[in-house]
């Protein structure tokens, strides 16, 4: 099994009618795209009349948007609590990559409509979204710079170098289907040394 159900994946969201239409927001948009799922789609997919759907959201936007932050409040999360168990930069960035690239691929299809559907999120959210983006990746940089100052790392330029790993990620729910090989697990190591060779390790 690999996208985990919506009560795993959004435990806070409340009531369970709203992570269902989440779920099933995320499987039309991740095979239609954003702009050809229609609301009626959403509700369909969740066994609800199209008007539900406006019970608790108010546009296809408002979904889109819940499922965006909470997917970068996560991944936000995941690597603090990675920087905040060590102070060794080789073996934090090696678990922040393992975790990261792990999640992308368990969570391909959250995943592909967290990174890839951005821009067809209102203006007002997209900030939200970016300023997520903007600490996860300062998260980032700071373990590397803490690397390069340490001689553990070679980096020429630490703000590409973040964006780099990262992006190695992000690219994983592209392409990551539930037959995919490896397993998450199995991928997120084989990340975490390439990226430490990257770095210079």
């Amino acid at each position: 099994m690999t996208d985990p159900l919506p009560e795993d994946l959004w435990p806070d969201v409340r009531p369970d009618a709203a992570r269902r239409l989440m779920a099933a927001a995320i499987e039309s948009f991740a095979t239609r795209g954003y702009h050809a799922t229609t609301t009626r789609d959403i509700a369909n997919a969740a066994g609800m009349s199209p008007a539900a759907l406006y019970v608790h959201f108010p546009s296809k936007a408002a979904v889109l948007s819940a499922i965006s932050r909470s997917g970068h409040e996560q991944a936000l999360e995941m690597i603090q609590s990675v920087v905040t168990s060590t102070d060794d930069p080789v073996e934090a960035i090696q678990s922040i990559v393992q975790r990261f690239v792990a999640w992308h691929a368990k969570r391909h299809r959250v995943a592909r409509v967290v990174q890839y559907e951005l821009q067809a999120l209102p203006p007002e959210e997209y900030q939200v979204v970016a300023d997520l983006r903007r600490r996860t990746e300062q998260l980032v940089r700071d373990v590397i710079s803490a690397g390069v100052a340490s001689g553990r790392f070679k980096v020429a330029d630490i703000r590409s170098a973040a964006r780099a790993v990262l992006s190695l990620g992000i690219d994983v729910a592209r392409w990551y289907t539930e037959g995919s090989k490896p397993s998450p697990g199995v991928l997120g190591r084989q990340y975490g040394e390439l990226v430490l060779g990257m770095l210079g390790a």
